[in-house]
């Protein structure tokens, strides 16, 4: 099979970077597979895991915050907010955040940004479904 490169890059650092067999995001318009060669595109992406494909393993990467992908015959970039490897994630330190999360969604206040709440609470649960999926690797 043909492999294409993938660069996952943050205003950090650059999270991953390798040669992969396949390239599964979710953007704003649904999920899309990426192979070798694939048509040029670029896609906004949703807060979500990114399923890479190499070597019948699959990897996945919590992506948060806002993110694009862009795609050309032989590689694919992806810019995020935010990408964190499974094994980087803090597990109990994202759990406390859903946890926080969703406390205060249920007890709304004046004072409390739902739409930030809302949010934090995405991002910790797409961190921890990161950890999960890749513990069934």
């Amino acid at each position: 099979m043909a492999t294409i490169k993938l660069d996952v890059v943050t205003p950090e650092r650059v999270v991953y970077s390798d040669d992969v067999d396949m390239v599964i995001a979710r953007s704003l318009d649904g999920d899309l597979g990426i192979l070798a060669n694939h048509a040029p595109l670029i896609a906004a992406l949703k807060m979500s895991i990114l399923r890479i494909k190499k070597d019948n393993k699959i990897t996945h990467l919590a992506i948060s915050g806002g993110g694009f992908m862009e795609v050309n015959p032989q590689k694919i970039t992806v810019l995020a907010d935010a990408a964190e490897r499974p094994v980087d994630i803090d597990i109990e330190r994202a759990r406390a955040a859903k946890e926080r999360a969703e406390k205060r969604i249920a007890s709304p206040r004046e004072d409390v940004d739902m739409t930030r709440a809302e949010a934090a609470l995405r991002r910790a649960m797409t961190r921890l479904e990161a950890v999960e999926k890749e513990k069934g690797n």
